[in-house]
Formats: C-alpha cells, sequence, structure tokens
C-alpha cells in the first residue's frame, strides 16, 4: 500500500517537479546532463539505452540521487548520467572527458547506427536537446565527437539549451576517438515560464487547415443539430399528432387499421440488452474515459503538462485511478436495471476491462522490446506497480461506485411496461438493419475530428510536441455533440422499422468511429510515415489499435448515454395504453 500510495503521490505532484531539482541555481552549482537514449530518426519508439552504443562517460561520478517516476519508466526513459563536469555560469573550455579504441565490433555498431540515422537525446534541467551519431559522406562514415553546450540563463534559471555537433572523424576498425565537450554560458531575456516555446512548432499545429477545420466541424454540429430538432421534432410531432387520433377509435377500428412506427414496440424498447453485463462493463468504462479524457485536457490547458517530461501519462493514470467510482456507478446502476444478479461479476469485468486491454496489449509488445534490448521493455518492478495500482485502488474505488450506483440508481424506473413475450421484429429494408446503421453511423463522428487525427498522430509519432489543448477540447466537445445527434437518428430510424435493439446499435453505431480512425492509421503508417521493422511496426498497429478500442469505448457510451436520454423522453410523453 505504501508503495503505491508513493507511486499515486509521484503522479499527482508530477505536473510540479519531475525530479529533486527545484530549477533554481546558485553559481558554481552542479548542472546535471542526463543521457537518455539513442534510435533511428524515422522509428521515434523504436529507443535503446544510450550505453548500448559504444560511447564512454566523464570521469565525475558523485551527483545528487534521481528519482524516476512511473510514467518515465512506461515511457522508456532511461537517464543515465553523463559523467560531464558542468557548473552554472561556468564555462568550459574544449576538453576531453573519455575515449575509445574501437575494435570489428564497435566499428559495426557504430556503421549501422549511421546507416540507420541515429541519434541521441540529452536532458539539461529537463530541456530535451538531440545529437546525431555522424553521417555518410561520398560511401564514407563518419562520427561526431565534439559536443558544443550553449546553455542561455535567466537570473538564477536555466532557460535554452543548444547543442552543436563538431569535429566530424572517419570511421576505421582500428581509430581511437576522443570525445571532447564544450560550455558557453549566455545571458538570455528568456522567461522561465516561456523556455519551452522554442521546442513547439506553430506554423505546423496553427496552420490555416488546422483553424478551417475546427470551423468545418463547428459547421457540421450546427448542422446535425438542426437537422435533430427540426426533422426529428417535426416527424414527432406528426406521429405523437397520429397517435392521438389513433387513441380516439375504438378496439376494432385499431385492430383493423395499419398501425407502424416507434410506438408499436413501447413493450419491449426497454427490455434488457442483451449480454447485459458485458454491455454494463462496457458503459461503466466508457463513462471513466470520457471523464478522464476531459479532466486531462483540462489539467493539459491549466498546467502545460507538456514542459515536464512524462507528466501528461502520469496524470492519466492518477485520474484514471481516482475517477474508478465514476464506472462503477454508472455500470453497477445500469446492470442493477437491467435485473443483473452478478454484480460483483459485473464490477470486476467493469473495473478490469480497460486495464486488461492495455496491460495485455504492453505484455505482448514487450515480448518484442525485451527481444530488441530496446528501452521500452517494461520492467518487471513496473508491471508490479501497475497491478497494485489496480488491486489495491482501482477495484476498491469501482467497489465503492458501485455499491452507490446499485442502491441509488438501480431501480428500473422505465415509462412504460415491458412486455413478458418479445415481440417479434418485422423485416424491414437492408437499410435499416443494424449492420448497416452500425456501418454507416460512426462516418459523420469520424469526419469532425480526423484533421485533428492528424496532428496527433504526428506529434506521437513524430517529432513534434503536441501543446494546442485547447484545440482539443473544442474537438472533444464536437465529437461528444456530433456523437449524440447521429445516434439520436440512426435509432429513431431503427425504432421507426419497428426493431426494438437499440441499446446494442445505439452504442456500436457510435463505437465505429473507432473503426474509421483504425483505418485512418494505417493510411497514415504507409503515407506519412517512413517507420519500417518489427518492432515498430508491432508497436504502432498495437498501441493504435488500443487508442482505437478507448475511443470506441468512449464513443459508444456517449453515442448511448444521449439516445437513451433521447428514448425516454418520447416514450414518456405519448399515453400508452
Amino acid at each position: 500500500m505504501w508503495l503505491v500510495l508513493e507511486i499515486l503521490i509521484v503522479c499527482c505532484l508530477c505536473s510540479v517537479m519531475t525530479d529533486e531539482h527545484t530549477h533554481i541555481y546558485d553559481d558554481n552549482e552542479e548542472v546535471v546532463l542526463w543521457m537518455n537514449t539513442v534510435g533511428p530518426y524515422h522509428n521515434r519508439q523504436e529507443t535503446y539505452a544510450y550505453d548500448s552504443l559504444p560511447f564512454c562517460f566523464g570521469s565525475k561520478e558523485r551527483i545528487s540521487h534521481y528519482h524516476e517516476t512511473l510514467s518515465e519508466a512506461l515511457q522508456g526513459v532511461e537517464l543515465q548520467f553523463s559523467g560531464l563536469d558542468i557548473e552554472f555560469k561556468v564555462d568550459v573550455p574544449k576538453s576531453e572527458y573519455c575515449g575509445v579504441q574501437l575494435n570489428e565490433e564497435h566499428y559495426k555498431t557504430f556503421v549501422y547506427a549511421i546507416k540507420n540515422h541515429y541519434w541521441y537525446q540529452m536532458y539539461i534541467d529537463d530541456l530535451p536537446i538531440w545529437g546525431i551519431v555522424g553521417e555518410v559522406t561520398d560511401s564514407k562514415y563518419y562520427i561526431w565527437t565534439h559536443k558544443k553546450f550553449e546553455i542561455g540563463y535567466n537570473g538564477k534559471q536555466i532557460v535554452d539549451v543548444n547543442i552543436t555537433s563538431e569535429n566530424k572523424v572517419p570511421l576505421t576498425p582500428t581509430t581511437k576517438l576522443s570525445f571532447t565537450y564544450e560550455v558557453i554560458w549566455k545571458k538570455s531575456n528568456v522567461k522561465f515560464e516561456d523556455r519551452f516555446d522554442k521546442y513547439l512548432d506553430p506554423n505546423f499545429f496553427q496552420h490555416r487547415i488546422h483553424w478551417f477545420s475546427i470551423f468545418n466541424s463547428f459547421m457540421m454540429v450546427i448542422f446535425l443539430v438542426g437537422l435533430v430538432s427540426m426533422i426529428l421534432m417535426r416527424t414527432l410531432r406528426k406521429d405523437y399528432a397520429r397517435y392521438s387520433k389513433d387513441e380516439d377509435i375504438d378496439d376494432m377500428e385499431r385492430d383493423l387499421g395499419d398501425e407502424y412506427g416507434w410506438k408499436q414496440v413501447h413493450g419491449d424498447v426497454f427490455r434488457p440488452a442483451s449480454h447485459p453485463l458485458l454491455f454494463s462493463a462496457l458503459i461503466g468504462a466508457g463513462h471513466q474515459i470520457t471523464t478522464v479524457v476531459f479532466c486531462v485536457i483540462v489539467f493539459a490547458i491549466l498546467g502545460e503538462l507538456y514542459t515536464e517530461r512524462g507528466s501528461l501519462l502520469s496524470t492519466s493514470i492518477f485520474v484514471y485511478a481516482a475517477t474508478s467510482p465514476i464506472n462503477g456507478y454508472f455500470g453497477g446502476s445500469l446492470y442493477a436495471r437491467m435485473g443483473g444478479k452478478l454484480w460483483i461479476r459485473q464490477m470486476l469485468a467493469s473495473a478490469f476491462m480497460m486495464p486488461a486491454l492495455v496491460c495485455g496489449t504492453a505484455f505482448c509488445i514487450n515480448f518484442i522490446a525485451i527481444y530488441y534490448h530496446a528501452s521500452r521493455a517494461i520492467p518487471f518492478s513496473i508491471m508490479v506497480a501497475v497491478t497494485c495500482i489496480c488491486l489495491f485502488v482501482i477495484l476498491p474505488l469501482t467497489l465503492v461506485g458501485t455499491v452507490l450506483g446499485r442502491n441509488l440508481a438501480g431501480q428500473p424506473d422505465y415509462p412504460c411496461r415491458i412486455n413478458a413475450v418479445p415481440r417479434p421484429i418485422p423485416e424491414k429494408k437492408w437499410f435499416m438493419e443494424p449492420g448497416v446503421i452500425i456501418l454507416l453511423g460512426g462516418i459523420l463522428p469520424f469526419a469532425s475530428i480526423f484533421i485533428e487525427m492528424y496532428f496527433i498522430f504526428t506529434s506521437f509519432w513524430a517529432y513534434k510536441i503536441y501543446y494546442v489543448y485547447g484545440f482539443m477540447l473544442l474537438v472533444f466537445l464536437i465529437l461528444v455533440v456530433v456523437t449524440v445527434c447521429v445516434t439520436i437518428v440512426c435509432t429513431y430510424f431503427l425504432l421507426n422499422a419497428e426493431d426494438y435493439r437499440w441499446q446494442w446499435t445505439s452504442f456500436l453505431a457510435a463505437g465505429s468511429t473507432s473503426g474509421y480512425v483504425y483505418l485512418y492509421s494505417i493510411y497514415y503508417f504507409f503515407f506519412k510515415t517512413k517507420m519500417y521493422g518489427l518492432f515498430q511496426t508491432a508497436f504502432y498497429f498495437g498501441y493504435m489499435a488500443l487508442f482505437s478500442a478507448a475511443l470506441g469505448i468512449m464513443c459508444g457510451t456517449v453515442g448511448y448515454f444521449g439516445t437513451s436520454i433521447f428514448v425516454r423522453k418520447i416514450y414518456s410523453t405519448v399515453k400508452i395504453d
């Protein structure tokens, strides 16, 4: 429990500090240069420990202890002290810090890295810097052996870091490499809170097409809301008038009449969905995912989480664990209203659905990462920590939410009685079949977000820092509105065809958005990236499948939630005999 408590505290405070440093230095105080990972430029997620290449480290050994957070371990951050002696505001002339005598194995390793455009990442005061291993010129391989650091400071804080790779040395199997470094301190007018601005790319994220996509999605929302309000309400008014007229005729005339439409399924429309345990578990997980996405986006807007290493993932883990009662409340109450008796099994399925998906995907990919000796391989201790969070935090909180949901909102209060015998579903046109409605239901929601998907994919799979979370919040709200409107229209058509199987249809019609997102991710992989190799391919498609599944559960829950309000509203308005 103490381990779990420590992990959650670190996750909660990660937006404030990532390590023991306070980002405030006195003159001549130690400044640590951390060497992180190396990897091919075109495969951003394929990273290895810095010492996987035959680099060497400086002679300095004693530094302040560094505490790695849970999110950094999950993201494959492997910080190693460079051994370079750097002090605040103290210039260092060109100095040798180590040397390497190459042999045949070292030579082949460096040649492979240069062929595949390897570069390495470093950190100074949490500011990332990158350097390239070497280059190929006239079929000869060269390695850069000199690192020139230019560090900008404002008062007692570091606000800028630049590195220049110099001294190109040709590689041979018998070369002796001497690695040198140089440090130049410069006074800067950049404010500490603005020091990450140089890493952002406003020309990319605030491009005209980005604004145009937001405007286009906003107009789609206005159109759909107007469509639902005008056409559906107008159609429902006619239905109400027809049904009111039907109530005035006697039973004999009603039996001989040609009745049709959504009113005819009033005795079955609130019948429990098939597989209620699975359905309620999905709805509970969907409510939790929706809450987590909204909260993390808001926290990212307020706290600029991109400026702290691993803070976005840490915040997501903390918020997900803290919002577990929402999962239990909505899933447990829905299962109780459907008459479910196996509430403990439902609670376990709801609590562990998303963790099982995430851990299962990560576990499979972890085997490939271990085979490649990549830094993305998750240590056993981190697996134990995640398991403890699931068992000692998520599970108890989900149990509390389930008990509250069953007792506070578990009683069925449907406006119509449920018939003892299900009504036969009549034949209908092919485009009214649930399968067709499900396939068509996700097109418009996907159209409202697919431009934003490009920017999100580029920031995650390429070297961009996503920082326009205001755009993301707006797109998220647009997605919610579009999904609800489209699902209501689809459900109305289904009920009008006297098919009362609207619960799963509304969920899957909205959730089919994720299928189109995954198809787009396949297109993005082959036409927008230069990724290659088994590791990167498995990593990409594995985590994109996980992302699409979470998006589908979220959209499906939003669609079902909006549709259930609509269905309850229309059947509570009409008088049913």
